[in-house]
């Protein structure tokens, strides 16, 4: 399995695209900024509700209004920071797949943090209720923890790069 995951990861990274961004001065800072632009909206979305969930901010809508008037912000700020990660991972895929700090953010944290947010958004209309129950609460701690060590793990990265990896 591995082994079919290297391939496809030399695959990715010979292609003319993930070439043109690595080689080019200016394409890959505005590849970046438009995963860090999805992320923004991504995790910013997904932070405004768990934090309603937690009760802090006024409580001028229910968890579940928010939840509905995001949702489309949402899900595009995912499909922007998903598109950006993936055209900066097409780049140096063989590194990157070799990664600890990356492995963990793309097959621990996001994944999690992913399934912990669409419960969330389904559960908003069942938790709309006077006093927000402690699933929901305890719902919104995680999934902010785990956008937090994904970001973390995000910032780790770098630090795990052998000599020479990117060059």
């Amino acid at each position: 399995m591995y082994e079919l995951l290297v391939a496809f990861c030399q695959w990715i990274q010979s292609t003319s695209l993930a070439r043109a961004i690595l080689t080019s001065s200016w394409v890959f800072p505005y590849v970046q900024l438009t995963h860090f632009t999805g992320l923004s909206l991504w995790i910013g979305t997904n932070a405004l509700l768990d934090l309603r969930l937690l009760g802090v901010g006024k409580k001028r809508q229910t968890a579940s209004q928010l939840s509905d008037a995001m949702f489309v912000w949402n899900w595009i700020g995912f499909g922007i920071a998903f598109l950006g990660g993936f055209l900066l991972f097409s780049t140096s895929a063989t590194i990157y797949i070799k990664n600890p700090a990356f492995r963990i953010k793309l097959g621990v944290l996001i994944p999690l943090a992913l399934l912990l947010h669409i419960v969330v958004q389904r559960k908003a209309h069942a938790w709309d209720q006077e006093d927000t129950p402690m699933a929901a609460k305890l719902a919104g701690l995680a999934e902010l923890t785990l956008w937090f060590c994904a970001a973390s793990a995000a910032v780790l990265i770098p630090y795990f790069f052998g000599p020479g990896d990117l060059q």
